[in-house]
């Protein structure tokens, strides 16, 4: 799992995806960039490092902004962020990571879409641990956003 990590510049989440990694106890992402969409004020506690910000841009001031500064692979995580990174026609690929873990309720991933959106299987790995991470090309012909 950490060889998918180094590949990525930076990471952009969702507040309530940022929430749920300070329940983790250690930071797992140390000396990757983080930025939390919020419209909101976060607290960051003193475990957190301080690669990690808040912004409220709109993705794709936001991807822009991110590109000025060198980030040229952002991962993007949470349910409603990715709806929005969506919805913005801004993802080109795809990495589902499977846990073996079956949750009760939550955000869905995708969401409602106005299109399918075609993908292309690019490699499936499979970790000691469990976890199954399976990435996708987004097929950028059929990809219609909002």
């Amino acid at each position: 799992f950490k060889t998918f990590l180094d590949s990525v510049d930076a990471i952009v989440m969702g507040r309530k995806t940022y929430e749920t990694v300070l329940s983790f106890g250690e930071w797992p992402y140390e000396g990757k960039p983080i930025v939390v969409l919020s419209r909101n004020a976060i607290s960051f506690p003193p475990n957190v490092p301080n690669t990690v910000t808040r912004s409220s841009d709109a993705p794709q001031d936001l991807l822009e902004r991110l590109a000025n500064e060198g980030v040229e692979h952002v991962y993007v995580d949470g349910g409603i962020t990715i709806q929005r990174f969506f919805a913005d026609g801004l993802v080109d690929e795809i990495t589902v990571t499977t846990i073996p873990i079956i949750l009760g309720d939550g955000i869905p991933l995708f969401g409602s879409l106005e299109k399918s959106i075609n993908l292309t299987h690019m490699r499936t790995t499979v970790f000691d641990f469990g976890f199954v991470q399976t990435k996708y090309m987004v097929t950028k012909e059929d990809y219609c956003p909002r």
